[in-house]
């Protein structure tokens, strides 16, 4: 289920002759929410090389596990804005073509002798990487895929050549590969881990598919969650409804493209037209008029406003408690058999989406954080104090960004502590304890039957 606002996109091909350029380059971030400057963010468009602060830690500290949590790169939408042109992208992969990246014809050359790899169940029918000439809604576009080959290369330099978290022989046990069912999210992960791995060698490569798109394996089943899920819905509605700017500009879209305005509200503009945005794209025109960068405005002004009242009303963080514990829990216990001396499953991807990676963020507190823009990236180190060596922490970084101080669990240790990072048990005692407390529970099991206080 969307939670956040997305929109439709059509048919026939708009004439690439026709681009013009609709998105100014912003040097420096503005003081005020700027809806121009937050889509520009949310493309993530392959441009500078990104500094991050993953793998920093005191010299005497040993990286002994990392798990990633991604979104899928930059993809066709998912809807079409009703008797409009599709827009006209490309999603054959063309390494002259911008953005690009170095390794980009490598990764086609091996994507395509993929046969040995383990994939499960449907995983294998899938393409490895996008190949259609007009793109097919939902699928990775090529600039989804150089997003993610920067990830891989950015992550490999820190954990493998510098970290060593993975030794050249690394094998099959060490990894533990984790995708939905969807080609966009699954040729992330392998675009992600082409340029990561010391060796990328399909033999080894074993990836698991994961039906929800929450990650909740086999512990889906939470009342509550749902319930939550709806109030939460509800409350999106009625903030729509309640926008007489939204509203207007609704109505004269739905003029424009010659659809009751019921119509092209269900068809939920945004995704569609953050693609035209994305890709430098003219918004759709039609003999009436076009859809112009006002309302394009005003829809994404919405969307922020509605991301912030969601981190005021609460009913989203409830909804996001029950529905990541299944996989918070998950990581949880693996970091806890790593501190323990095991030696498998030190690297972890779970190729995801943004209904993935938001209640993550909003269950573990972090309510400064984007909306998880394309190719968002989570991670969890986990480090062994060289002094003490039964002594473990962890660091949570967000698109680079450390964010382990914004968690609910550890805010006030940073103020005690001289450790740039939060010791394991806190985020353990958080999973297995303190994220029912709000439901005067002490188990999942039962916070899923249970009103909140």
């Amino acid at each position: 289920v969307h939670l956040i606002p997305v929109n439709p996109v059509r048919e026939d091909g708009l004439n690439p002759k026709s681009r013009k350029r609709i998105m100014p380059d912003l040097l420096t971030e503005p003081p005020a929410i700027d809806p121009v400057y937050e889509a520009h963010v949310y493309c993530n468009i392959p441009t500078i090389a990104e500094r991050s602060m993953e793998g920093h830690a005191p010299h005497y500290f040993k990286l002994v596990s990392v798990q990633v949590l991604i979104r899928h790169g930059d993809r066709y939408p998912l809807y079409a804005i009703p008797k409009t042109k599709r827009p006209d992208i490309d999603c054959m992969l063309v390494p002259s073509r911008k953005p690009s990246h170095p390794q980009l014809e490598a990764f086609m050359k091996h994507m395509s002798k993929g046969s040995a790899a383990q994939m499960d169940g449907s995983l294998s029918s899938l393409p490895r990487f996008p190949s259609h000439s007009l793109c097919e809604m939902g699928e990775l576009t090529q600039t989804g895929v150089v997003q993610h080959l920067r990830n891989g290369q950015l992550l490999r330099e820190i954990y493998i050549n510098k970290h060593k978290l993975l030794p050249g022989d690394w094998t099959a046990k060490q990894l533990y590969l984790e995708t939905t069912g969807k080609s966009r999210t699954l040729q992330s992960a392998l675009a992600l881990l082409y340029t990561f791995l010391p060796d990328f060698d399909w033999k080894k490569i074993n990836m698991r598919h994961q039906w929800s798109t929450i990650f909740c394996s086999g512990s889906c089943d939470c009342p509550m969650r749902n319930h939550y899920l709806e109030e939460e819905q509800r409350r999106q509605y009625s903030l729509r409804v309640k926008n007489n700017d939204l509203e207007k500009i609704y109505v004269d879209m739905a003029k424009i493209v010659g659809i009751p305005t019921r119509q092209l509200r269900a068809s939920n503009p945004i995704d569609s037209l953050l693609c035209y945005f994305c890709h430098n794209v003219s918004f759709p025109c039609t003999k009436t008029g076009c859809i112009g960068m006002e309302h394009f405005k005003v829809i994404k002004t919405h969307q922020l406003e509605d991301e912030r009242e969601r981190q005021e009303k609460k009913l989203y963080f409830l909804y996001a408690l029950l529905a990541t514990h299944p996989l918070l829990n998950q990581t949880v216990n693996r970091l806890q058999h790593i501190a323990e001396g095991k030696k498998e499953e030190v690297f972890v991807l779970y190729s995801a989406h943004d209904v993935t990676l938001s209640p993550v963020l909003s269950a573990l507190g972090i309510t400064e954080a984007r909306f998880p823009r394309f190719a968002a990236r989570l991670v969890f180190e986990l480090w062994q104090d060289g002094k003490r060596p039964k002594e473990h922490f962890i660091r949570i970084l967000y698109n680079g960004a450390d964010v382990t101080f914004q968690t609910s669990f550890c805010k006030d240790h940073y103020k005690r502590s001289s450790k740039p990072m939060c010791p394991l048990e806190k985020f353990v005692n958080f999973v297995k304890r303190d994220m029912f407390l709000v439901f005067n529970s002490t188990s999942y099991y039962d916070a899923c039957r249970r009103r909140a206080l």
